[in-house]
């Protein structure tokens, strides 16, 4: 599975983003997926889940702020992220696999291996 992110970027305190998420290649089965963020010198942390039945997962400092969201096509995840703080600020990843299927409380298989998108900038300035 190829996972491509796009859509980060500069942005005020107080504004938004929106990331998108598209799976290519065999991804018959790939059915939840998520967003990860890192900073340097940390490590990658978990900010939103989604699963096939639709149920979504959120870190406590995004609640109320960020919406994950899946495409019509279901290949494709959506991060909306409103009310944007400096400490938003990472590189953030979308992921499919094991990692984030454990995180959501869903079976895995063993042989499954964990697909991670290329990062995409987000900045958040005061």
């Amino acid at each position: 599975v190829q996972l491509v992110e796009s859509g980060g970027g500069l942005v005020q305190a107080g504004g938004s983003l929106r990331l998108s998420c598209v799976a290519s290649g065999i991804i018959f089965g790939v059915t939840t997926m998520g967003w990860y963020r890192q900073v340097p010198g940390k490590q990658r942390e978990l900010v939103a889940g989604i699963k096939r039945d639709e149920i979504t997962l959120y870190q406590d400092s995004v609640k109320g702020r960020f919406t994950i969201s899946r495409g019509s096509a279901k290949n494709t995840v959506y991060l909306q992220m409103n009310s944007l703080k400096p400490e938003d600020t990472a590189v953030y990843y979308c992921a499919a696999g094991p990692t984030i299927k454990r995180a959501m409380g869903v079976p895995t298989w063993p042989s499954e291996t964990d697909s991670w998108g290329q990062g995409t900038q987000v900045t958040v300035s005061s």
